[in-house]
């Protein structure tokens, strides 16, 4: 096991041999609280070790047995005196049978743990209970939903995304919950991917701009504030582009890509204050992350300079034994995981983390200043939250919860998420007086709009919480009336199986219902999922789902395509037999109104891609390609298939409007070290309705080192145009701004020419030392 071990190690060490050197030990960066450290050196090896125990509120609830909870829900006061009092259980999570509770519900679960943890324990320390708060307080009962990471990406709007983290930090507290595990820094590169819609896309920039604008929105100035949160940024590090598209697999991943693409957002987070991070489950070129002294410890700890607290994800110290196998036992597992940098382990059921690592300390085997600097981040945080001073807040401080101002903002989101990608001899929007047949397994479903996450783990019960929010269905019968909507499935999901599998239940009956009307609105895409339930062998979307739309085309009358959906199925055969297609994304309880808003024209759609459609499911290419991934076929000679072949573009949507760009300039043609230059461009709206349009600056580096790629997002800005109105738009943009890693794995910029591009215009700037 030791030579096993060291060899993945050296591995590392290989992988991170160029790496900036640390400056100092991670231990000695942490801050030094008075109060934090004066109860430190009051408390025993066990209290310390409990404080690094987090476990699953279904471990302390009556009928505790792994998602099954008795109900009406209930703690176990036995249990809880066991983990809180006679364990020094440092940490809760979750809810109990992934089911969504009502703020007094949380009120009365947090407020009798914290009784216990502040009044039967020796030194009083709160618990700091945390939930996967991700677009909206996803576990409690009338919270305001917003639209999932990905519809929020498509928005391109930061200060949509800094106040939904803002409510959503109002709305957690409410619940008397202090510490959210969100956001998702993961790049969504890999649309097989089951957790792709947890994620910003594809686009290294647009991650970082969005990460931050959500942390911030999160924490504020202040996490001790009763209105913010801790965010916890996940999952550290490469995650989301596993080798097989599936979740919770092995990653290979090059030192020059992990720097490239996956420590950008995760550095910005850090720089704007995030004070915990999550680890990510997989493994990267063998190594499981939690086991990675070089990942946890010199390169996040040390390099990155971060000093908050660091979690395990679900489980996943076990999983270094039961899945992994690096470690030869449970207790080896434990051992691996802390001295590589792990502060806290969501355990997340059983105490036997906690007798472990204190055997492990008492035979010098985990060193006594690893425990030290473990609880003094977990201890901070705390501290900063305010926990020792106000372990519970109380509902009815927050009177603005699930309140009609909040649900605005989710409206606003929701609509400016809507992405128009197709509207052929401009179908859209439809008038009031249309008469419809809306059709398709997404039309009457709460739980497909929400997706995953949302009042339970896989979304299975949304529907249950239905009352008083619009499916795409009642929104368009609330838009043009009943009398004008004729409503049949065609295809339905079997909520039985698998989460994506759905059946064949009438597509005649819909075809027959298509007679009566002007225009068929086809709602299709996915059901709810998340995480490993969600993998999948075929992005293509499903056959039953193809042949209703076929069968639906067949009829001549046009159809309108709306897709509710996680990651872009694939919809090639599909795509010629439409005449508008509005990607919809997850947009959460009040997408409905902003699908029907966007389709009878009462609403200007503005969403862009935050990925790249594919239009092959082996044709997975991202907009930052490299040149040779875009080959043309060469007539007369070759037919091979090697084109970059994709149904639509990254950043690209349409309007009801048009735009036009014109007057590119740069400051100087020339760009030097230390300075900047000044980039403008005019927009004006040519259309004969007010529209928003997102400017967006990339750059196209001629030559390199190594291969550049064809262009890279470095900024955007949204605007608002009235009717011919005309805008300047201007940015600027330094040297850091066009460097890249380079084969020695530095961060450089280098002399040469590179373009600037926005929209069809282009200017030319050389970089010169």
């Amino acid at each position: 096991m030791k030579k096993q071990l060291l060899s993945g190690l050296i591995v590392l060490v290989i992988f991170f041999g160029c790496a900036t050197p640390k400056k100092q030990d991670a231990a000695s960066m942490v801050e030094r609280i008075p109060e934090v450290e004066a109860l430190l050196k009051q408390m025993t090896l066990e209290e310390k070790v409990g404080q690094m125990a987090q476990l699953t509120l279904d471990a302390l609830t009556v009928g505790a047995n792994h998602f099954h909870t008795e109900e009406p829900m209930r703690l176990d006061m036995d249990l809880v005196r066991r983990a809180i009092v006679d364990y020094n259980l440092g940490s809760v999570l979750n809810t109990a049978s992934t089911r969504a509770r009502t703020v007094e519900e949380w009120h009365t679960i947090v407020s009798q743990i914290q009784d216990v943890a502040m009044n039967e324990t020796r030194l009083g320390i709160p618990v700091i209970y945390g939930i996967d708060a991700i677009h909206g307080v996803t576990y409690t009962a009338g919270a305001t939903f917003f639209p999932q990471q990905i519809g929020q990406a498509a928005t391109f709007n930061p200060e949509l995304v800094r106040r939904a983290a803002e409510i959503t930090a109002y709305e957690t507290r409410a619940s008397s919950l202090p510490w959210n595990f969100s956001p998702v820094l993961d790049i969504g590169r890999d649309p097989r991917f089951p957790r792709m819609w947890e994620t910003f896309g594809e686009d290294v920039y647009l991650t970082k701009v969005l990460g931050v604008a959500m942390v911030e929105g999160y924490e504020g100035d202040d996490i001790g504030s009763p209105y913010r949160v801790a965010s916890c940024p996940k999952h550290f590090l490469g995650y989301s582009t596993p080798l097989s598209g599936k979740d919770r697999t092995p990653a290979l991943i090059p030192e020059i890509e992990l720097r490239e693409r996956h420590i950008p957002p995760f550095k910005a987070a850090i720089e704007a204050g995030a004070h915990t991070i999550m680890l990510n489950s997989g493994l990267i070129n063998g190594v499981p992350v939690h086991a990675s002294y070089e990942l946890i410890t010199e390169l996040l700890k040390e390099e990155l300079g971060f000093t908050g607290l660091v979690v395990t994800d679900w489980a996943d110290i076990d999983n270094l034994h039961n899945r992994d196998r690096v470690a030869s036992s449970p207790k080896e597992a434990v051992k691996l995981a802390i001295n590589a940098g792990v502060d806290m382990s969501m355990i997340p059921y059983t105490l036997d983390f906690c007798d472990y690592l204190i055997e492990l300390v008492e035979e010098g085997e985990v060193p006594m200043s690893r425990i030290d600097d473990a609880v003094r981040r977990i201890l901070n945080t705390k501290f900063k939250l305010g926990l020792f001073e106000t372990p519970v807040t109380h509902y009815e401080d927050y009177p603005l919860f699930g309140s009609d101002e909040f649900i605005a903002e989710a409206i606003k989101t929701a609509q400016e998420s809507m992405t128009l990608l197709k509207n052929e001899e401009n179908i859209l929007p439809l008038s009031n007086n249309s008469r419809v047949l809306v059709a398709g397994p997404n039309a009457n479903s709460m739980r497909a709009l929400n997706g995953g996450w949302s009042y339970t783990w896989q979304g299975s019960n949304a529907d249950e919480f239905h009352e008083g929010y619009s499916t795409i269905l009642d929104a368009i019968r609330d838009k043009i009336g009943s009398a004008n909507v004729i409503f049949r499935e065609g295809v339905r999901y079997d909520n039985n199986a698998a989460y994506w599998v759905d059946e064949a239940f009438d597509i005649q009956g819909a075809v027959r219902a298509a007679r009566n009307v002007d225009y068929i609105i086809l709602a299709l895409g996915e059901n709810s999922y998340c995480e490993k339930p969600g993998d999948l062998h075929d992005l293509t979307l499903s056959r039953n789902q193809i042949d209703l739309a076929k069968a639906l085309a067949e009829t001549g009358k046009p159809i309108i395509l709306v897709l509710n959906q996680g990651r872009p199925r694939i919809i090639r055969e599909i795509e010629p037999l439409v005449s508008g297609i509005i990607n919809a994304y997850l947009p959460g309880n009040y997408g409905g109104i902003a699908v029907a808003d966007v389709i009878f024209g009462d609403y200007n759609p503005n969403g862009k891609l935050p990925f790249t459609y594919p239009m092959y499911v082996n044709t997975l290419v991202t907009y930052d390609h490299k040149p040779s991934e875009h080959q043309e076929r060469m007539a007369g000679m070759y037919d091979y298939e090697s084109d970059f072949a994709i149904q639509f573009p990254f950043g690209f949507g349409l309007s009801y409007t048009s735009f036009e760009y014109s007057n590119l300039s740069v400051s100087s043609d020339v760009l030097r070290p230390n300075g900047s230059i000044n980039i403008s461009v005019d927009v004006k709206n040519t259309g004969d309705r007010q529209g928003q349009e997102v400017v967006q600056l990339y750059t196209s580096t001629h030559f390199a080192s190594i291969t550049p790629d064809v262009r890279r997002l470095r900024r955007f800005e949204k605007i608002a145009l009235e009717p011919g109105e005309t805008k300047t738009v201007s940015f600027s943009i330094a040297p850091e701004d066009i460097s890249f890693i380079n084969a020695q794995n530095k961060r450089v910029t280098e002399p040469g020419a590179f373009d600037v591009l926005i929209d069809d215009l282009k200017a030319t700037v050389n970089y010169t030392e």
